[in-house]
């Protein structure tokens, strides 16, 4: 085999390249015992979900279930009182499926169904693996499948959408935390209500939480039970659907948070003991279950659990039109220590045999398989340990996801503000993690997500100011505290975003400082939704300093926006010096300056750009976005000669930088 260019690359990966290469050739081998050895593509094996559950026929329906260690499974529900009924009994055919056909009027609209399913030594409950609609009874919290075949079903109207990724700007949310209110939001407030701030403000992709349907609401959907429904505490089917084609009429993508690389243990709600055994979708004896999050850990040597999880990409994309999936717990698949007490502090870490050659092979296909069902789609890995080529081409030995999550950005802010003082703010760390990633793999960067404010944790505003937020967040109340922190909120988010090789996240209502935590409603909390909501009305009120942020933020979204292919043009520093805490560097005709510095601000700064002129475009001490307006925007800088650097075809340019602030410049071109 001649070298993979994963290899190529990156001289340092030559020693593992057996490694490297067997993997790949895992994945090329899984693929063909898939799909009969190339008799079919991908797409047309991963099309489980038109087979499987519960389908309407032209009249009558046809249910069928995949459950090898069942011994009989009954059809029990609203249509024979929940009673064992022959009449609705499923035979059994070759390979562990199940089937029953029945007529129209066995089955109705909005009929509530569970299966009872029966093995050697037991019975029980289950909610069908493949069903497309869950609903929870409000007074008993019982989950039931629900037959869903509305008359008149949403039907898309915009029906060709191509992502913008130039660069890729995230939204990232939560339906249910969408409202104002103390309360479960809802898909159509979130299309109402949320989704036209997101236009508003400048991002071109929401990334929604939690739509996989999950039985505790407080687990962020990331324990997931039902995983070809979409969660019905939000609403209905037909609303997921409304919201998604809005979103795209606005030139909107929207991303699904896919949970794949774990399950609810429930047996009854999930696939936990699905037919009786412990093995039919999870790993056997000390792999079963996940030490840390209290979940099951699907066997991706299984080729019926990949065909399972293959056809459940495929049907989000299909079924919903959504346009990609940020894959939930990378780490956790790769390893099978799941990443806990691993250090990866060289390559041979990746390379050492305590990798789940099943699951790399797994997450290989699926990206294959997304970008041959829609070959714009957006898949994004979020991943802490650093596996080279994870976001690399799958021909060029990688494993194909077009993003990696730049984890260790957020990770370095919370570092920074909870351990050092402002003056030990050194420019060539912030520089360094910012810009330290593989050449040939593009990150999605931010300064915090959902992560980063979940109960025991901060978000980075209140971080900064803390309590006096509570107190002093009035326009015309000074206080040292709230001005400090409102500056170096919008300086954290201007060098992460500017920075960028890929895209940059922002979590719903983070832009504009959203104070405290989130806390979704538990026993502890007396069942509160307080902290688990967006408190727009913050934001809204001219009167308070929240909206300053939320400018600012629009307005770097709008100059990021304003390059074509941002994310791709050469990003060259132009100074650091950790003695002044000055950060210099270029991008196109941008020039990007910071001031970390506390209490010294520097008149007559001076780097080497090219020559020319140059106008302010934005300016985190400008007045409107709360700061102190120290230094005269609309000056344009002219660049000053020095011979030195004549052949560098390289000037002097010389401004006022005030004490914690930054400034972008560009240059104005010149009329002919």
């Amino acid at each position: 085999m001649e070298s993979l260019n994963l290899i190529k690359n990156d001289p340092w990966l030559e020693p593992y390249s057996s490694a490297i290469e067997g993997r790949y050739q895992y994945v090329i081998d899984k693929e063909k015992s898939l799909t009969n050895n190339g008799k079919q593509t991908l797409s047309q094996m991963a099309s489980g979900y038109l087979y499987f559950g519960l389908q309407k026929l032209p009249k009558g329906w046809v249910f069928r279930e995949w459950a090898p260690n069942a011994t009989a499974i009954y059809l029990i529900g609203t249509f024979n009182d929940w009673q064992k009924d022959e009449k609705y009994r499923l035979r059994s055919l070759p390979n562990g499926v199940w089937e029953i056909s029945l007529g129209e009027d066995q089955l109705r609209h909005g009929d509530l169904f569970k299966l009872l399913v029966e093995w050697n030594g037991g019975s029980g409950e289950r909610i069908p693996a493949w069903i497309r609609r869950v609903v929870q009874d409000p007074e008993t919290k019982i989950f039931s499948a629900q037959v869903w075949n509305p008359e008149k079903p949403y039907k898309i109207k915009c029906k060709k959408f191509k992502p913008k990724k130039s660069p890729l700007l995230i939204y990232e949310c939560h339906i249910g935390m969408g409202t104002k209110d103390e309360k479960v939001g809802t898909y159509d407030e979130f299309r109402l209500n949320v989704l036209p701030r997101v236009v508003k403000d400048g991002y071109n992709a929401i990334q929604i939480m939690a739509i996989q349907e999950h039985p505790y609401y407080g687990s962020f959907g990331y324990h997931v039970s039902s995983f070809f429904a979409a969660s019905s505490r939000f609403g209905t089917p037909d609303d997921l659907k409304r919201l998604i084609d809005e979103a795209h009429s606005q030139g909107i993508a929207v991303i699904m948070d896919i949970v794949h690389s774990h399950a609810v243990k429930n047996e009854v709600e999930g696939l936990g003991r699905f037919d009786g055994s412990y093995s039919q979708y999870f790993h056997e004896g000390e792999r079963r279950e996940h030490p840390a999050w209290d979940s099951l850990c699907f066997d991706y040597g299984k080729n019926e659990v990949l065909h399972f999880l293959l056809s459940n990409c495929k049907f989000w994309l299909d079924e919903y039109k959504f346009d990609g999936f940020r894959f939930d717990g990378v780490t956790s698949m790769l390893y099978y220590s799941h990443g806990l007490g691993e250090a990866f502090c060289n390559y041979g870490d990746y390379f050492n045999g305590h990798q789940d050659g099943d699951a790399i092979a797994y997450l290989t296909l699926a990206n294959k398989l997304i970008h041959e069902v829609n070959p714009n789609a957006i898949t994004i890995a979020e991943e802490v340990s650093g596996m080279p080529g994870l976001a690399a081409k799958i021909e060029d030995g990688g494993y194909g996801f077009d993003y990696r999550m730049a984890m260790n950005i957020p990770d370095f802010w919370i570092k920074t503000i909870k351990e050092k003082k402002d003056e030990d703010w050194h420019p060539s760390a912030i520089w360094w993690e910012t810009t330290n990633r593989r050449a040939d793999e593009k990150t999605i960067s931010y300064a915090e997500s959902h992560d980063q404010a979940l109960v025991g944790d901060k978000t980075i505003i209140f971080r900064l100011i803390d309590a006096d937020m509570y107190w002093h967040m009035q326009k015309d109340d000074h206080n040292f505290m709230v001005e400090r922190g409102i500056a170096l909120h919008k300086m954290i988010r201007l060098v992460t975003a500017s920075t960028i090789n890929g895209g940059y996240l922002n979590f719903m209502g983070n832009e504009f400082g959203h104070p405290e935590w989130i806390d979704f409603p538990r026993e502890g909390n007396g069942w509160s939704y307080k902290y688990a909501r967006r408190q727009w009305d913050l934001v809204d009120n001219m009167d308070l300093k929240y909206h300053f942020l939320g400018d600012f933020d629009q307005a770097m979204l709008r100059v990021i926006s304003g390059v074509r292919n941002f994310q791709d043009t050469p990003l060259l520093k132009v100074w650091d010096s950790d003695g002044d805490q000055i950060l210099a560097y270029r991008r196109k005709d941008l020039v990007f300056v910071f001031n970390f510095n506390p209490t010294q601000s520097f008149t007559g700064y001076g780097f080497l750009v090219p020559k020319g002129e140059y106008e302010v475009v934005l300016n985190t001490d400008a007045p409107q976005f709360g700061g102190f307006g120290l230094a005269d925007d609309s000056v344009h800088h002219f660049t000053q000669y020095d011979p030195l650097y004549k052949k560098e075809k390289k000037e002097w340019l010389k401004i006022y930088i005030p004490a914690r602030s930054a400034v972008v410049l560009r240059k104005v071109k010149q009329k002919k």
